[in-house]
């Protein structure tokens, strides 16, 4: 998994949390510039592995989450990763452009601690014990 977090509380948080299902492999960075580095193994990611999911915060710096997203959902090497987004943002028309570019799902990040955990170990058990997650992303097969 790649976490694409600027917020040093909020990426130990969920590395914490993450932690906790000892079979994931997280990687993560604090920037838009690095993610896309990150997907295209350039620079000094010449060697990581396509993430079978992606959690990207929206707020970055050097390059927006927005897009990011777009840039991933407009490759077709990477468009099959699912992107879940975490905003701090309520507007609804934020919310609304996430999903027009393709998004899987958003999250809004509130400001309660207890209520933040919440989100993050329910998307932990929809996404890690629920959801069958790519196990080649990017590779097509044909039937």
């Amino acid at each position: 998994m790649l976490l694409v977090e600027d917020n040093p509380a909020d990426t130990r948080l969920i590395i914490e949390l993450l932690n906790n299902l000892k079979c994931i492999n997280i990687n993560d960075v604090n920037n838009g510039i690095a993610a896309m580095d990150y997907l295209y193994n350039r620079n000094e990611y010449k060697d990581c592995e396509t993430p079978s999911l992606i959690l990207l915060d929206s707020g970055l710096p050097k390059k927006s989450g927005l897009t990011v997203l777009k840039e991933i959902k407009t490759d077709d090497e990477l468009k099959c990763i699912p992107v879940i987004m975490l905003t701090g943002s309520v507007d609804t028309k934020n919310t609304d452009k996430l999903y027009d570019y393709y998004a899987n799902a958003c999250i809004n990040k509130p400001f309660d601690l207890d209520k933040f955990k919440d989100y993050i170990s329910t998307f932990i058990d929809f996404w890690f014990n629920i959801v069958t997650l790519p196990v080649t992303p990017g590779k097509s097969f044909d039937f």
